[in-house]
């Protein structure tokens, strides 16, 4: 058995529903326009940085939305939340790092002691991608699961090695990935 967001058809979506189905869109376009300014200015520009908060922030709540749309499995719902919530906290280190970075700060990636944990919570964002791909997979989006399972295992091969015109190609195809879910959504209600 498959879930996902009620019939539009049959009823109206809440704000709710309304804000999870437009991170679909929204996420993903701010992430691009982060890497796409890393990609321009460099690895520690402040507004990089920030906008990188943002799509952070954005991406909380899609995956969010993710384990919502799948209650029917349960285990994967979970997983997705715990997954997201901290590769969220992750990946808003990182782009707090890169603010504190451009304001001639040494990167904390870079320090030893407490500031390894930005290592392994940044990593939990890829996972939670990648765990979003089988929810979209077990909810029939196959096409979609496929290209965001792929963005997952580049995320961090583009990210951590600072490969800006991969990163960019990952966010697009997310942006393709996502949004198009997005757009069907807003179009059938």
């Amino acid at each position: 058995m498959t879930t996902t967001l009620p019939d539009p058809r049959t009823t109206r979506a809440t704000p709710t529903e309304s804000l999870l189905t437009a991170s679909l869109l929204v996420a993903p376009l701010i992430y691009l326009a982060a890497d796409s300014t890393y990609a321009a200015r460099g690895w520690d520009d402040a507004t990089a940085g920030v906008l990188h908060v943002l799509g952070a922030i954005a991406y909380g709540f899609l995956l969010v939305g993710m384990a919502y749309r799948t209650t029917a499995f349960p285990r994967l719902a979970a997983a997705i939340l715990v997954t997201g919530l901290v590769g969220f906290a992750g990946t808003v280190a990182y782009g707090f790092d890169t603010i504190h970075t451009s304001l001639g700060d040494v990167p904390l990636v870079d320090q030893p002691g407490a500031a390894n944990l930005i290592k392994p919570l940044g990593l939990f964002f890829p996972l939670s991608i990648a765990l979003a791909a089988v929810a979209l997979a077990k909810l029939g989006h196959r096409w979609q699961a496929a290209l965001v399972l792929g963005a997952a295992i580049v995320w961090p091969i583009a990210h951590i090695a600072n490969i800006a015109v991969l990163a960019v190609a990952v966010s697009v195809v997310l942006v393709v990935a996502f949004g198009s879910l997005a757009l069907t959504r807003t179009r059938s209600s």
